[in-house]
């Protein structure tokens, strides 16, 4: 039997959990600590590496407190992790500023300047797209990739970036505070988008740097994620409350391990991800990339495929914003009150619970309403960070309920545009494992079910499946599991939902168009929101 301690480092929190697995992976406890995400007027999106490390170390003392486990039946300590991060560290790994997030979007003059001047293919430097396509698969076609947050760092804080050793990703952050040892793992590589993926000459790739002013130098060895990357430092034990020389595995990034989690192991598997941001991402053989919907494939965990990955920004963040902008005015009061609409003396868990009761009450369709959930922009199918959020089609009957309704089939609508923009290159899988927050929701499930017409499968605690993706391939580094293959069978399906077709044609009206909206308004995007 292995004991892991997983971390999976979100966007605004890290949830710590413990693991064993002995046939059957079983979760023994968990602990979770917030952090803050800074935005900017300018586009900026930052974080403080120290309220990461401090979260860890909190959320670490909650769940041993919670589980009694001894330290010292710890067997590896791995991660699952937010990725796109830029952390520019010094010698001794002290971040020379404060890491940027993946969301950050300050880079337009750089991606200009780097990658949108001479003969263009789909808005790219001809030349440009065609090598980053030869030698990565992918190319760094939005302001958000990390590449233009590097270049901007060097032309707008030159003093910080003369003191830059490494490019760290988060978790490769935490590994180097933990360890001392600075590495990144394979699909962390790869989301720089200047890793050569191509087998037999893998590694850091001197051209693509070359073409876009990377020191090379700067960017770490590499490892996979099932190996281990250093021990843990007796400074940091102590902080931590675990044991010295524990192993660190390299672990991986959400978009890798995600799928794993939610038991997607083979190729053609799809699953749907549903937390801060969300994705649908497919397990394919050949790497291939789409540079009309911005859909990317990148190296997967499991040997031999690829992520087929499409990304947007502001999925489950759709849902908080509704609920602290929307819900609680609505009901007036908070979570751990009993009278929580008025006169209905009903004791909710939360009060995502409650607006789960209040959409199921309200019809399909919303009452016509549709909300874009591009509150931070987009990538997929169109990548253009001017776009915003917006409810469409409001009128005199409309109230609260439909708005929060239509916050709901919104994030399912554009699930729906990127599967089937998916479906335009591969063959995406008829049933779908739904994860992450937003699938701790039956009734999103539902209308998951029903606006996409796929059967839609959940698994046990689907908001931890980072964590129990990088439990498990810490597993396969001990040798506890045979094989990333063999985890597909140790993560069954808990419940299934399967499409009805009641509502199909208010669905399929509303969806239709849901997709015209941004064509309508983009020049509008651009004048309300361009900097």
């Amino acid at each position: 039997m292995a004991v892991i301690l997983a971390y999976d480092i979100g966007t605004t929190g890290v949830k710590t959990c413990i693991y064993t697995i002995d046939n059957i992976l079983k979760l023994i406890g968990s602990a979770s600590e917030g952090y803050e995400l800074y935005t900017f007027p300018d586009g900026g999106a930052e974080q403080h590496a120290d309220e990461w490390w401090d979260a860890i170390c909190k959320s670490t003392a909650g769940v041993l407190e919670k589980t009694g486990i001894d330290p010292a039946e710890i067997d590896g300590i791995t991660f699952c992790s937010q990725m796109q991060g830029l952390v520019l560290v010094d010698e001794e790994g002290v971040p020379v500023r404060h890491p940027m997030s993946y969301m950050d979007q300050r880079a337009s003059e750089e991606i200009e300047e780097g990658l949108r001047q001479g003969v263009k293919i789909a808005g790219m430097n001809a030349q440009k797209l065609i090598k980053s396509l030869q030698i990565t698969g992918v190319v760094a076609g939005s302001v958000k990739d990390p590449i233009w947050r590097y270049n901007w760092v060097r032309n707008h804080e030159p003093e910080n970036f003369s003191r830059v050793r490494y490019w760290l990703d988060v978790k490769e952050y935490i590994i180097g505070r933990m360890t001392g040892v600075f590495i990144m793992t394979e699909d962390s590589a790869c989301s720089t988008m200047l890793y050569d993926t191509r087998k037999r000459s893998r590694g850091w790739s001197s051209e693509m740097c070359g073409m876009f002013g990377i020191d090379i130098n700067h960017l770490p060895p590499v490892i996979k994620t099932t190996d281990m990357a250093g021990k843990l430092r007796k400074e940091q034990a102590e902080e931590l409350g675990l044991k010295e020389g524990t192993a660190v595995y390299g672990g991986g990034g959400d978009a890798s391990l995600i799928g794993i989690g939610a038991g997607c192991v083979k190729k053609g598997e799809t699953h749907i991800y549903c937390g801060t941001s969300g994705w649908v991402s497919t397990l394919i053989k050949k790497q291939l990339v789409d540079t009309e919907n911005m859909i990317g494939g990148g190296l997967a965990v499991v040997p031999g495929l690829f992520n087929y990955f499409a990304e947007m920004e502001t999925a489950g963040k759709s849902l908080e914003w509704v609920k602290d902008h929307l819900a609680k005015d609505e009901i007036g009061v908070y979570m751990d009150q009993e009278d929580i609409a008025g006169s209905k003396e009903t004791v909710y868990e939360s009060l995502y619970d409650y607006m789960s009761e209040v959409i199921d009450s309200c019809p399909a369709g919303a009452g016509g309403v549709i909300f874009t959930p591009w509150l931070h922009g987009n990538r997929c199918p169109f990548e253009d960070h001017n776009s915003r959020g917006m409810f469409f089609n409001i009128s005199l009957d409309t109230g609260k309920t439909e708005l929060i309704r239509a916050v709901t089939e919104g994030v399912c609508y554009h699930l729906r545009w990127m599967l089937e923009c998916e479906d335009k290159m591969i063959k995406t899988s008829k049933t779908i494992r739904f994860v992450g927050g937003g699938a701790l929701s039956p009734v999103t499930c539902r209308i998951l079910a029903d606006i996409t017409g796929r059967t839609i499968e959940t698994v046990e605690n689907p908001q931890n499946v980072g964590a129990a993706g990088a439990a498990m391939m810490a597993a396969v580094g001990t040798g506890a599991v045979k094989s990333v293959e063999e985890v597909g069978r140790l993560i069954k399906a808990s419940a299934v939902y399967r499409p009805s077709d009641k509502d199909r044609k208010v669905y399929d009206r509303n969806f239709e168009v849901y997709k015209n909206l941004y064509k309508a308004n983009k020049k509008n995007f651009e004048k309300l929101n361009s900097h």
